[in-house]
């Protein structure tokens, strides 16, 4: 079976290989370090320091192998050649909430940038998969667990 294709913003893929980056020269480097001093203190199998770095050591390796995953399967959104006729993922998005009468912007982005904290929502989410091909003046209606939310797309711009 084929692996699902991770898409990303250009940002998003600078994000995640800095951490790679910072995980294999530094955090690798660090946590060995202390391995070795807790080693030097003698008997390992009461040693709690020991302990918490093997367990810090296990979890930086494991998001290696998860960021290593995720980059070789990335297929990254080039913004400058996004379509601003429709709404796609690398795109900054004004709605109008219908209901409240309120403005609100999304970031559309792959799943595994999403933050909605930031406003950043994938693709693959309700809204997302909703707002997705959408253009300016479209009243798109978003099925949620509350009920249909209606949102009329103002405006389609390059996140910048």
């Amino acid at each position: 079976m084929a692996e699902k294709k991770n898409i990303l913003t250009y940002a998003g893929l600078k994000q995640y290989e800095d951490e790679l980056q910072n995980l294999k020269v530094f955090k690798r480097k660090e946590v060995a370090q202390k391995i070795k001093e807790a080693r030097e203190q003698g008997d390992l199998s009461e040693n709690a320091e020991y302990d918490a770095a093997k367990d810090e050591q296990r979890d930086i390796e494991a998001r290696i192998e998860e960021l290593e995953k995720l980059l070789k399967n990335a297929e990254v959104v080039v913004e400058d050649e996004i379509d601003l006729d429709k709404i796609n993922v690398g795109c900054k998005v004004k709605v109008k909430d219908l209901e409240y009468d309120e403005d609100m912007e999304f970031y559309i982005v792959g799943s595994t940038e999403a933050n909605s904290l930031q406003n950043k929502i994938s693709n693959e989410s309700p809204v997302g998969q909703a707002l997705i091909g959408k253009k300016v003046g479209d009243v798109v209606d978003v099925e949620t667990q509350v009920g249909v939310i209606q949102y009329e797309v103002l405006e389609i711009q390059r996140v910048s």
